[in-house]
């Protein structure tokens, strides 16, 4: 468990709880305070990771109002059962995901440190609001479709603060796993979402800028122009990131799409244990 996860200010009224091991399954959310209560961005991997972070934000005095799901994926949806008095806004394919029953013996493979969490009551809770075009949540917090991690994402953002919640569209320092998305669109919808804010919060890794942005787009272009080959990889910001193993689902699935193949990567069926 992410036991020394800390809430961070990024600026007034804008909070991040920053996971203190940068790797997937340990993940960011943002936090934002306006006057009649909190929005949290993404809501962590496990129920008992969510109770601490609502523990941290007791001092605010305000209770959660809106949540906003980045995407469908578990390691940032997971705590969403102890936020359930909250509006919850997601994509539609973030919504029909989740109302799909949680695959938890996969859960407990990709997560083993957390596997006494996927027991057979473990459950999510759903979109209750989908956005499909720009919508003002509050006065200071704004939600914006993108895409690429998965086909529909959504990202938050502080215009007033130039802080951008990226979520699941953004791992600094930390190899991306495109298992259901597309390298290319996601690298292409990247070129947007670095103009959004100065300070940008992955849904894994460091708080980062603009730049990190480039070095993600750049992974993700030279996923697809390694036409299926890991191997093809070059040289870059990349050599020094954590979870290098997922190299070959990035690639595999740009290799797929190319050619009209939308399946699920065999490399990310042998990495949850189904083959």
């Amino acid at each position: 468990m992410a036991s020394d996860a800390s809430l961070i200010e990024l600026a007034a009224g804008v909070h991040a709880w920053m996971a203190a091991e940068p790797t997937h399954g340990h993940t960011n959310v943002g936090v934002v305070v306006d006057e009649d209560g909190l929005t949290v961005i993404d809501c962590l991997l496990t129920p008992a990771r969510a109770e601490r972070l609502v523990e941290s934000l007791e001092p605010f005095g305000l209770p959660v109002r809106r949540v906003v799901y980045t995407t469908s994926h578990i390691e940032f949806v997971g705590g969403s059962s102890k936020l359930w008095m909250a509006a919850r806004y997601g994509r539609p394919q973030t919504s029909a995901l989740l109302d799909q029953p949680p695959n938890h013996e996969v859960y407990r493979h990709l997560y083993p440190m957390d596997a006494d969490t996927f027991d057979d009551e473990f459950t999510t809770r759903p979109v209750s609001h989908t956005i499909n075009e720009a919508a003002w949540l509050t006065p200071s917090v704004c939600a914006l479709p993108a895409g690429g991690q998965q086909q529909q994402n959504l990202v938050a953002v502080v215009p007033a603060t130039e802080v951008l919640f990226a979520g699941a569209m953004c791992a600094f320092g930390v190899t991306p796993n495109c298992f259901d998305g597309d390298p290319l669109a996601w690298a292409d919808a990247l070129g947007d979402l670095g103009e959004l804010g100065a300070t940008i919060v992955p849904g894994i890794g460091g708080v980062g800028g603009p730049d990190d942005v480039v070095a993600l787009q750049a992974y993700l272009y030279a996923c697809v122009e390694a036409q299926g080959d890991a191997g093809a990889l070059p040289s870059g910001p990349w050599d020094t990131w954590r979870d290098r193993h997922l190299d070959e689902i990035n690639v595999e699935r740009a290799a797929m799409l190319a050619r009209g193949d939308r399946d699920v990567p065999p490399s990310m069926l042998r990495l949850a244990g189904l083959a």
